[in-house]
């Protein structure tokens, strides 16, 4: 289709994507060599979604061209991403109608939380940090790579079970709190583990993954095998351990 067409059915300017031409962020996939005119195909149609969603996370341009353009970028994974995010926002709205439909029945209610947007902040936070470590060039994710790609069958087996003591080792803490000294020497346990099979991690870094293992589902599922609750004890004894002077 050309720029005019593209313009139109993603909804935005032509001077915008001239622009993303300019920088280099979303060239046409080809120029017709009679009339000039910028071509588009369906796989620059699903670039430009990506480019899209990653402006609705507050990337700049420049962040999301480097993460679009990684040779092991995974589509399934950001549209997996997207659905999640979305289905937060149709939550939201639910709520908002929920509320309407009790005032339009005459119910008056002084609640607010209908309108509250926490959730969905906190999800658009959770997955650029991910997004950012994943494709975002970090020097963490670049040492991660080179580490782990060394790494045989047997070394792996050896990672896992180091993971799983430790996790079991929170998960007879859950009823403990998260300051406990105890709790807190394992989340430094924790970060020498990442850092010795990973990459380096810093009090900054692990604050973020503290973050994604009490929001992320996938995160919550995995470290509260042993035992329900681990997840979240984890996430605030790290908020502690990083906050502590």
């Amino acid at each position: 289709m050309t720029i005019s067409e593209m313009a139109k059915l993603a909804r935005v300017s032509v001077r915008t994507l001239h622009y993303y031409d300019e920088i280099g962020l979303l060239k046409p996939s080809e120029i017709n060599s009679e009339t000039g005119y910028r071509l588009y195909d369906e796989e620059s149609i699903v670039k430009l979604q990506q480019i899209l969603f990653y402006k609705e996370l507050d990337f700049s341009l420049k962040e999301i061209k480097v993460m679009v353009e990684a040779d092991d970028y995974d589509i399934n994974w950001a549209l997996e991403s997207q659905k999640n995010l979305l289905k937060l926002k149709r939550q939201r709205l639910d709520r908002l109608i929920n509320l309407l439909t009790k005032q339009l029945e005459g119910e008056i209610t002084m609640d607010f939380k209908e309108f509250d947007m926490k959730d969905i902040e906190a999800a658009k936070e959770k997955y650029a940090e991910e997004v950012k470590m994943r494709w975002g060039q970090s020097d963490a994710y670049k040492e991660s790579q080179e580490k782990t790609a060394k790494y045989s069958k047997e070394d792996w087996a050896k990672i896992s079970q180091e993971m799983d003591d430790l996790l079991k080792a929170f998960s007879e803490k859950v009823d403990c709190e998260a300051s406990d000294p105890a709790v807190q020497g394992l989340v430094k346990k924790w970060q020498a583990f990442i850092t010795s099979y990973y990459y380096e991690c810093s009090d900054d870094i692990l604050a973020g993954l503290g973050q994604m293992y009490g929001a992320d589902e996938r995160f919550i599922q995995n470290m509260d095998k042993f035992k329900m609750g681990t997840a979240m004890l984890i996430s605030q004894a790290i908020e502690i351990y990083c906050g502590r002077e």
